[in-house]
């Protein structure tokens, strides 16, 4: 990537045309586009995966690699047509812009040619998944949308959505409704299943998907959920970079460095992908461009999650309440900042194994440096999305692990009291937090019955399990949250970092 520098000229339109008329200093494809066929659709595709997995495909494109591995994009819902249209505009061209502390660079990447057309039934997607040529299909639907039973951790069948695909198996709503429709129609016209690679934050995503798609297929069709067992594969993976959505400010950063970019991306100058070696129907080397392939993602994974994607929630929700905007913000809030370390170091860090070449400890050090960027303007808001499946994911298997291992919870339940707290609706400043939960109706009904009584937040079962039977974990929470109330967050800081 090379360093942009500010332009003064107007910026340039970004098609395959004035690829040669960008500024010297953003760096594009070399690789001729025209002559890219695809091997991968990806569905969910925003910016995560503009930024992460099309730019390693990328990386390994301008070395004369992986031609016939371009990624065809996708979507399943409404929102998505949005998207479409701005990049197909720009010929499925995104300016990628690295923020580091002290520098900025830009580069156009081309490694996706195309975005399959979105309709009710998902036809186009499925005829695309069905095409021989597409050897992966690759998804960010993020965390909450894999149609998971928060308690048990398995495929939940009873959802609105799931029921409809099981109904109407030709015609699906979701996304892998879509991939169990197309993988029937590649056996039977005698054609082998593509890979499914699971790019979302889940502990084991590959497992999960491989679950969800073969437990769809099996209420549909016995034989192909057989077929797709035996013959499929759906590769765990691990996937990190901090990419902050788009708004006017981004889109104004790739104006005045020369380029008139529709749906640019900003990112952190850091990124890892490990991915299990186990597929089906091939894949491109992105090992050549860093990516680490391995059979054992899991203690990756497990860092990752557990202290990166925890750590996020450690200082989003109480970020959020003291109305702070950015999570390095947060981080130069002295005391959210020793929140995250501590509650990291001390609580997370002891069920978590090292990985070749880092520490734990060293991890937690590499993601206080990588959030106290203040050139990522990563939002509070952003982050703290969705609680009702992040803190399932990424915070409340660390807690089962130290009660059953007797060490400290006092922090982990700190930062749930500081959840039940935002999701009260208003800052302490009085503004109003707008709905930033799918559930946010019932997150909202059991915090305000929180208020008067703590134990009635880890009721709710569909995010605790039997947590709040647990006497050391709920005489934690309830404490914390009554001083929350009693006395405000900083009080509640104050008292935890004297501990």
């Amino acid at each position: 990537m090379t360093r942009a520098a500010p332009s003064s000229l107007a910026p340039t339109g970004l098609s395959n045309a004035t690829l040669d008329a960008l500024p010297e200093a953003i760096s594009r494809p070399v690789y001729d586009r025209g002559a890219l066929t695809p091997g991968i659709v990806h569905i969910g595709l925003g910016n995560f995966h503009r930024a992460h997995q099309a730019w390693y495909l990328h990386r390994l494109m301008q070395q004369g690699q992986a031609q016939d591995w371009a990624i065809l994009g996708a979507g399943v819902r409404e929102f998505d047509v949005a998207m479409r249209d701005r990049l197909l505009a720009q010929d499925g061209l995104t300016t990628l812009i690295e923020l580091s502390p002290n520098t900025t660079s830009a580069e156009v990447t081309g490694s996706m040619i195309g975005y399959v057309a979105i309709a009710p039934d998902n036809a186009p997607l499925i005829a695309a998944m069905s095409d021989p040529a597409i050897r992966i299909v690759s998804l960010t639907v993020t965390e909450g949308g894999y149609y998971i039973d928060p308690v048990t951790g398995g495929f939940d069948l009873g959802h609105v959505d799931i029921q409809h695909d099981i109904v109407h198996p030709d015609t699906p709503r979701t996304a892998f409704g879509a991939i169990v429709a197309a993988l029937a129609a590649r056996r039977a016209a005698g054609h082998g299943p593509f890979s499914g690679l699971s790019c979302d934050n889940l502990q084991g995503n590959g497992d999960i998907l491989r679950q969800t798609v073969i437990e769809l297929a099996r209420h549909t069709d016995p034989g192909l959920a057989d077929w797709i067992a035996e013959n499929g594969a759906f590769p765990n993976s691990m996937v990190d970079c901090i990419v902050p959505a788009t708004g006017t400010s981004e889109l104004e950063l790739a104006r005045s460095l020369g380029v008139d970019d529709a749906a640019p991306v900003t990112h952190e100058p850091y990124r890892q992908w490990v991915i299990e070696d186990a597929f089906c129907a091939g894949r491109p080397d992105w090992d050549l461009v860093g990516a680490i392939f391995t059979n054992d993602v899991h203690a990756y994974e497990t860092m990752k999650i557990r202290l990166l994607n925890a750590g996020h929630q450690v200082i989003a929700n109480v970020g959020e309440t003291l109305s702070i905007p950015t999570i390095a913000d947060c981080m130069a809030h002295p005391q959210i900042s020793a929140l995250l370390r501590k509650v990291l170091l001390d609580e997370v860090a002891p069920h978590v194994a090292t990985v070749p070449g880092r520490t734990p400890q060293q991890y937690v050090d590499l993601i206080a440096g990588r959030f106290a960027n203040p050139r990522i303007r990563d939002t509070t808001r952003r982050v703290a999305f969705d609680g009702s499946a992040r803190h399932t994911g990424f915070l409340l298997p660390t807690v089962r692990d130290a009660l059953a291992a007797g060490t400290p919870i006092s922090g982990l339940a700190l930062v749930e009291a500081f959840w039940a707290r935002m999701c009260f609706g208003t800052r302490e400043d009085g503004s109003v937090i707008a709905p930033n939960d799918p559930l946010w109706e019932a997150r909202v009904a059991a915090a305000e019955a929180a208020r008067a009584r703590p134990l009635a937040w880890l009721e709710q079962a569909q995010v605790y399990g039997d947590l709040a039977d647990d006497a050391v974990f709920a005489s934690a929470f309830h404490g914390w949250l009554r001083l929350i109330w009693d006395q405000g967050c900083i009080a509640a800081l104050t008292r935890y970092g004297a501990t």
